[in-house]
């Protein structure tokens, strides 16, 4: 038994089973000997049931998913070559990726399906995140702090060349000649895509926190249920145990028990021959 194995059984395994089943190969562990072993096992969370969607499409078909973890590489260059126009193309991608992706799956709450949503967008985030996905390690929705890429909408406006250095000026596309009506009617539509984008971050930063905060009561409570369910199995091997023994004992009993019947008929029959036979001699 080695950790990678039990955590790729467990990760792919029953989401309702994934506590029985951590229990049994930590109890398994810890009887073939290896305490340490039997504590990492033991200490693996229980993925949501968002991540364990993603896991499992992880395991099906990555293809999708590995392309959304490209494109979250992408998206981190683009954004450190401050490419405007790049970024807002690969982010546009992005949104498609995701949602061709969650169209896809099996038809899902609304409430799970934007968890999905956002486990998605933090592995097109995040390395790590997606390094856990394509592995089918998830186990939870990332943390809004991890999600600086996804949070750029699509219609971000590209960083103003103002204040560019010379070498990045040179790498934007070649000025075409002014046209003031257009410029202004461009300006305004910039500004009010501007205004829709942080508007859309500002909401994706508080479903977040609510998410957050959701999650961190919801972990509570599991920490909780664990504990008790931990104890409970605990309890009921104890009566187990008890059980198998108070049975032996009465099989032991029941076997004394038919003995000393049987010893009893004999004695019975042999006093009431010497009866009849005390009777007759008189």
């Amino acid at each position: 038994m080695d950790f990678d194995t039990v955590a790729g059984e467990l990760y792919g395994g029953d989401l309702a089973e994934f506590v029985n089943a951590r229990n049994a190969a930590a109890k398994a562990a810890k009887a073939e000997g290896d305490a340490e072993l039997a504590a990492k096992i033991r200490e693996l969370r229980k993925p949501t049931t968002a991540a364990a969607i993603v896991n499992r499409l992880a395991r099906e078909d990555a293809a999708e998913l590995r392309e959304l973890a490209e494109l979250g590489d992408e998206l981190r260059d683009a954004h450190t070559r401050l490419a405007g126009d790049e970024l807002r193309a690969l982010t546009r991608r992005r949104g498609d990726l995701v949602r061709r992706i969650i169209r896809g799956l099996p038809s899902m709450s609304d409430s799970v399906s934007r968890e999905v949503e956002a486990t998605l967008e933090a592995v097109a985030a995040d390395p790590d995140t997606a390094a856990l996905a394509l592995a089918g390690r998830l186990t939870s929705v990332a943390h809004q702090d991890t999600d600086q890429w996804f949070t750029l909408a699509a219609t971000a406006a590209p960083p103003s060349t103002a204040k560019r250095p010379a070498r990045m000026v040179e790498k934007a596309e070649p000025a075409t000649p002014k046209r003031p009506e257009k410029d202004r009617r461009q300006a305004e539509a910039d500004r009010k895509e501007r205004e829709r984008a942080r508007a859309e971050r500002e909401r994706l930063r508080k479903e977040a926190a609510e998410l957050a905060k959701e999650r961190a009561v919801a972990e509570r409570d599991l920490v909780r249920t664990e504990r008790a369910a931990e104890q409970a199995t605990a309890r009921v091997e104890d009566l187990r145990t008890r059980l198998a023994e108070a049975e032996e004992r009465a099989e032991r009993a029941t076997a004394e028990f038919e003995e000393a019947e049987e010893a009893f008929d004999r004695a019975d029959k042999a006093a009431t021959a010497a009866q009849k036979a005390a009777d007759a001699a008189r």
